[in-house]
């Protein structure tokens, strides 16, 4: 603790992902000063509030940190809360400094020392790393005000499971992965209706021994190692990923009609308090969730880190305008790989070693007390 109440240290990490996890293992053999910030209540928090049959897609062999695989191998994937007990169970095992239920509200700079403010609280630090991922408000559509006051909405981030929704059908917007997760989760009790545009789909069942052990590491490969920034073909894969989304992994067409699920055009409005699709139906549903992602929202870094189109100006992580400011776990950081599990360690690895770098060239570091 500072003179002016402010606790200081050489590093604060914001968020307790696997990205600000991966970041805290290597500081920690460094021997740093630092400490890691979540707003959740518990580590593997942001797992844990999503919907309960979430599955991740990779396999349970090729989830791993730094310095300690998955441990429950009988499970071919894990679910949402194996990942967050995972998680936990990682920042325990290398005893990392986590503070949770704090939410960071500013980052500003004052001299040579960054201010991480935390409403009536404030932390210095000589670097931030930012591992919260830039999707923390969820993308509604402004036409949604519009609705019927009697149907229900949610965005996926607040669906759990169908007991959520009234009697009646279900309108499912957006048909990335967790809208067509979402609209099989629902198909079964209400009649429901998946809207979007097909993106296509990964050709094969990812559950299949084959494809769990020898599809997914080619895969991983070409996300890891060939979609980089540093190949053409990788340059315009982020492009083509930022304005077209994901294919389906898991869940295929055929599945969806299977279940009975009506895939709809893009909804585009509202007509008498209902949604109204782009090819101009009407549809009386009693629910709609919106499976429309998140907008890129950062406004509470109050920094000159954003260029004339509002985006992130970063190398690999690494804020050239900001010295001593990074982040791990952005969409394309450095590879496809970069905000999933494959690639966000070697993008951890690579932001502390650049970060101990800065140390060795002049700036100072806080060790931790022996």
């Amino acid at each position: 603790m500072d003179g002016n109440g402010s606790e200081r240290f050489d590093t604060v990490i914001v968020g307790a992902g696997q990205a600000g996890l991966s970041a805290g293992y290597h500081l920690k053999e460094a021997g740093r000063s630092f400490v890691i910030l979540d707003a959740n209540d518990r580590i593997g928090g942001s797992w844990r509030t999503r919907y309960d049959s979430l599955q991740l897609f990779t396999p349970s062999w090729a989830v791993k940190l730094p310095g300690w695989r998955f441990p429950k191998r009988s499970a071919l994937h894990p679910s949402r809360e194996q990942m967050a007990d995972y998680l936990e169970a990682y920042a325990g095992r290398f005893d990392l400094p986590v503070r949770t239920g704090v939410q960071v509200e500013r980052i500003s700079r004052e001299g040579d020392r960054y201010i991480v403010s935390l409403g009536g609280a404030r932390l210095e630090a000589d670097h931030v790393i930012v591992a919260s991922g830039a999707n923390r408000d969820p993308r509604i559509p402004v036409f949604s005000r519009e609705l019927d006051p009697a149907i229900v909405q949610m965005h996926s981030s607040d669906y759990r499971n169908p007991t959520q929704l009234r009697d009646g059908g279900v309108l499912v917007v957006g048909a990335g992965n967790s809208g067509a997760d979402i609209s099989l989760d629902v198909a079964g009790s209400h009649r429901t209706w998946l809207s979007g545009p097909d993106r296509g789909h990964v050709p094969v069942s990812i559950d299949t021994w084959v494809a769990r052990n020898v599809v997914f590491r080619i895969i991983r490969f070409v996300g890891v190692h060939v979609l980089t920034l540093r190949t053409s073909i990788g340059r315009r894969a982020k492009v083509k990923y930022a304005s077209k989304g994901d294919m389906l992994v898991r869940v295929k067409p055929k599945q969806i009609l299977a279940a009975g699920v009506e895939r709809v055009p893009k909804t585009v409005g509202v007509t008498d308090g209902m949604p109204t699709l782009e090819d101009g139906r009407v549809l009386d549903v009693a629910n709609v969730i919106w499976c429309t992602g998140f907008r890129h929202d950062l406004s509470w870094i109050d920094l000159p880190i954003f260029g004339e189109d509002g985006e992130l100006m970063h190398e690999r992580g690494v804020v050239t305008s900001e010295p001593g400011l990074y982040f791990v776990g952005l969409f394309f950081q450095y590879s496809a790989a970069s905000c999933v599990i494959p690639g966000v360690p070697r993008d951890a690895k690579y932001v502390v070693e650049r970060l101990l770098e800065r140390e060795r060239n002049g700036v100072a570091p806080e060790t931790v007390a022996a």
